[in-house]
């Protein structure tokens, strides 16, 4: 038995949330509903800007971990934070929530520790305001290939591959998983991301073993409807995942292929609802389920987190998918 059952490796961010009204984005000149990366001054701007605010360890594959914490499994999660305040919060955090965090914070370093200022608006959407810090200099020097190689499945961050540094420890770290015996998958993270970096990722559908996405990010993939950008992903890849909001979510492995209804509703906070349908699937994934019931834990879970502020679940989500009917 391995160590890890999964291991997840991207950007450790600290998000700082806020309440607000469209007037008051309009006034910062901020973009509703996206995730948009900003300067350093332009972060200590904002934050002044926030009001009652509240903090927690964020991230995208990081709240996925801590969902399939929230669910039993044994995780851990390779980023990189610095030894300030905000670091040690993230550090002690990680732990609380139940996933090793083998990276000790980095002493002497001038970037500060990454954080995202998140507005939430009262139809639940979530703008985001991100400025990367030290996370997005994570390299294949902080990855340790023996837990990596411990895991079960790896899943990586899209949003990393904007540095060749984060591209070289996604390499490193999935060829150790691989090697092991391991699986290794992505999740696209967001379209823009996926502009900037098209044929690297076109290259991860053809080699890992799955990826995640929504249909924004398979349609900016290959440049086409999403009908004929699935038909091809599918063709290129072990396991494909298409999340809709508000629709059907499609996962598609060879000859096997399931559809996935979702129930439409207003979020309180729609932070982290891929984040947590990801930790759905994984563990659904993990313990062998079809794709049917993957999907389906993975709709349990977001459904989970956007009934609430913040990005991680409050409930135990094993009682959401015995509520379900589905395998706990």
């Amino acid at each position: 038995m391995k160590r890890y059952q999964v291991v997840g490796i991207g950007n450790a961010i600290v998000d700082v949330i806020s309440n607000c009204d469209d007037g008051f984005l309009s006034r910062l000149g901020i973009e509703k509903g996206i995730m948009q990366l900003i300067e350093r001054d332009r972060a200590e701007l904002l934050y002044g800007a926030m009001e009652n605010r509240w903090q927690a360890a964020g991230g995208s594959v990081a709240n996925t971990l801590a969902g399939l914490g929230n669910l039993g499994l044994r995780t851990a999660f390779i980023g990189r934070v610095r030894d300030d305040a905000l670091g040690r919060f993230y550090a002690e955090g990680m732990a609380r929530d139940g996933t090793a965090f083998p990276n000790p914070p980095v002493a002497e370093e001038e970037l500060p520790t990454s954080r995202s200022m998140i507005f939430v608006s009262p139809d639940g959407e979530r703008s985001m305001n991100t400025y990367l810090g030290i996370s997005a200099e994570l390299g294949p020097g902080d990855v340790d290939e023996g837990v990596a190689g411990d895991a079960e499945i790896l899943f990586l961050e899209g949003y990393l591959y904007d540095k060749p540094a984060g591209k070289a420890a996604f390499t490193a770290a999935a060829r150790a998983c691989r090697a092991a015996g391991g699986m290794a998958g992505i999740t696209l993270s967001d379209p823009f991301c996926v502009d900037r970096h098209r044929e690297d990722f076109r290259q991860l559908v053809r080699e890992l073993d799955f990826v995640i996405g929504n249909e924004h990010e398979w349609e900016s993939l290959y440049e086409t409807d999403l009908s004929a950008a699935l038909e091809r992903a599918a063709a290129e890849s072990g396991l494909v995942v298409c999340t809709r909001s508000g629709h059907d979510v499609v996962l598609v492995r060879g000859e096997e292929e399931a559809v996935v209804p979702v129930e439409r509703v207003t979020p309180v906070d729609a932070t982290g609802a891929g984040d947590q349908f990801a930790a759905g699937f994984l563990y659904g994934l993990a313990g062998n389920q079809s794709l049917e019931i993957a999907g389906r834990m993975g709709v349990v879970a977001a459904g989970e987190v956007i009934s609430h502020y913040g990005a991680r679940p409050e409930t135990e989500l094993k009682a959401l998918f015995a509520e379900a009917g589905l395998p706990v």
